[in-house]
């Protein structure tokens, strides 16, 4: 591999120079690559030495644009047989914001100094962090594939954030904030409010939602097969996404079986001889006995409720007769399994025993256990750290 400088005139009669790494790749064909700067060709051919020497380098001419590479990786999505939802993510981040920016750019050409930059122009865009780190990761995985078929060395975007580790992490924890009893969290006083004025269908699926911690697609994916009212649990099998299609959980650890109290199977009971009847057998169906929307659960059921219970805003303006409208205080239904979670780590305060983190993960459906104790830590009764700390001082001098 050698760097030669090369001069020319224009022309227009002004006098060029460049620089030149003229090598043989792995397969032993003659390579030629221009740069305008020395330095700039002496950190190319240290880097492409190494890259050879391990048989991953991959030259610019055999490289492609980004854009091409995200027709390919597009197409391996589909032949993966994502979820429908998850391919039309990964569409739009490609479509809407990494092809306008950097898609004629090669994969080859792309370092992290580029990652950077395009980290830069997303956020000055008014990007959230959140929306952020998500297109990233969508990069990151267009590469990935670009990688295992060969048309580039290595993966920037992944070695960029794994540098930052854990501490990005921590931030993107400080930034969210803990879940706040009051804010995120429903008080034991508002839910047992809610409780009270529940009827009809919404009371079963409030109570599964509140004391089994499914989420809101397992919720309407639920089976009646699923359900073993004899016995007191419920296995959560599948769940149905955004566009009402089946699948199931997105995660081993999703797939759980989590007991459910009495006044859960009471009301399931008594909702069983009223429930429409649903081909997929489903708990939660609508009227037609498809899938019910979660904007129609929300929308007809849910809201409506924490109104009733008077777990509300104002939001200033009236109805008609002059009423004031009222907005729920919580909106969704996340907040009723943020409220399972704190259930289970306190329920001490019922007479019960708190359950310790291993076992409300697995309740959760979380992947790890660090998911379920960045998010709940706090919730979890501490001793008193004096008291904590006398027992230890007591011990050690034993």
């Amino acid at each position: 591999m050698s760097i030669r400088k090369r001069s020319w005139t224009t022309p227009s009669g002004h006098l060029k120079a460049a620089w030149v790494v003229d090598y043989f790749d792995a397969a032993g064909k003659r390579r030629l690559k221009t740069f305008k700067l020395k330095k700039d060709a002496d950190a190319f051919s240290a880097r492409a030495s190494v890259d050879i020497r391990d048989g991953t380098h991959v030259a610019d001419s055999a490289s492609a644009t980004i854009a091409e590479a995200g027709k390919l990786w597009m197409a391996t999505a589909r032949a993966a047989g994502l979820e429908r939802a998850t391919i039309e993510d990964y569409d739009r981040h490609l479509r809407l914001h990494i092809v306008p920016r950097i898609g004629t750019h090669r994969l080859s050409s792309l370092t992290i100094a580029k990652v950077r930059s395009f980290e830069d122009e997303l956020r000055d865009d008014g990007r959230s962090q959140a929306m952020v780190r998500k297109i990233l990761v969508s990069l990151g995985s267009l590469v990935a594939d670009a990688q295992e078929r060969g048309l580039v060395a290595r993966n920037v975007v992944r070695d960029m954030r794994a540098r930052r580790g854990s501490g990005e992490r921590r931030q993107e924890q400080r930034q969210k904030g803990r879940l706040k009893v009051g804010v995120d969290i429903p008080t034991r006083d508002e839910v047992k409010a809610l409780l009270a004025v529940l009827r009809g269908r919404t009371r079963p699926l409030i109570l599964v939602a509140s004391f089994c911690g499914l989420r809101a697609s397992e919720l309407r994916g639920l089976r009646w097969q699923d359900v073993d009212l004899a016995n007191g649990r419920i296995r959560v099998h599948q769940r149905a996404d955004r566009y009402a299609d089946i699948g199931r959980p997105k995660s081993i650890s999703g797939e759980r079986t989590v007991p459910a109290p009495p006044m859960v199977i009471t009301a399931l009971k008594e909702w069983k001889l009223a429930c429409p009847k649903s081909d997929a057998g489903l708990v939660f169906p609508n009227g037609a006995g498809k899938v019910e929307a979660l904007n129609n659960l929300l929308r007809r059921e849910v809201h409506p409720a924490w109104v009733k219970a008077g777990v509300a805003i104002d939001t200033g303006e009236v109805d008609e007769k002059g009423n004031a409208i009222m907005a729920p205080r919580y909106t969704g239904l996340h907040c009723l399994r943020h409220w399972f979670a704190s259930w289970c780590v306190n329920r001490k305060e019922d007479g019960g025993l708190g359950l310790p983190p291993k076992s409300v993960q697995e309740r959760m459906g979380h992947s790890t256990i660090a998911l379920t104790m960045d998010r709940y830590s706090h919730l979890f009764p501490r001793e008193n750290d004096a008291d904590e700390m006398a027992a230890a001082e007591r011990a050690f001098l034993a």
